[in-house]
């Protein structure tokens, strides 16, 4: 277990993130809509704020990812998935939505829009080097054992 700060960064009662199981991997983040709610024609996307900025210890970061029930019935996901928090970001935490299902969209003020899953992470130390070491897989990449 990991302790995270969590700011409101609105005065009113904006919904904290929230495990919905005892076992969920991610916290439920809730659309924080000033103006009650966003129609999200298709094709249209949008930054959805979430009313919450967080501050994580070092050597950690917050994947925004989306939510499986919006994508399976509306086609509503994230565009950049996984967003990346950094643990030094301290400004709102946003999710920029897109509508990719043929109907409009409509996002409510404090519904539950993306999930957010915290990660221990370590950083690379760069070694530049003429040749890299040989693998069984090579420079094999996009489709190279078939379907």
């Amino acid at each position: 277990m990991v302790r995270m700060a969590v700011k409101r960064v609105r005065d009113r009662a904006i919904k904290l993130p929230l495990y919905m199981t005892p076992l969920a991997a991610g916290m439920d983040l809730c659309a924080a809509l000033e103006e009650g709610e966003v129609v999200l024609g298709p094709g249209q996307w949008r930054l959805i704020p979430t009313g919450i900025a967080i501050a994580l210890p070092d050597g950690y970061e917050a994947q925004v990812r989306p939510r499986s029930g919006l994508a399976l019935r509306h086609g509503v996901t994230l565009l950049n998935t996984p967003g990346t928090v950094d643990a030094d970001y301290r400004g709102e935490v946003g999710c920029i939505m897109i509508n990719l299902g043929p109907e409009p969209f409509v996002i409510k003020d404090g519904e539950r829009i993306a999930q957010l899953v915290v990660h221990q992470v370590c950083r690379a130390e760069l070694e530049v080097v003429e040749e890299l070491p040989a693998s069984n897989r090579g420079a094999g990449g996009f489709g190279h054992t078939g379907r």
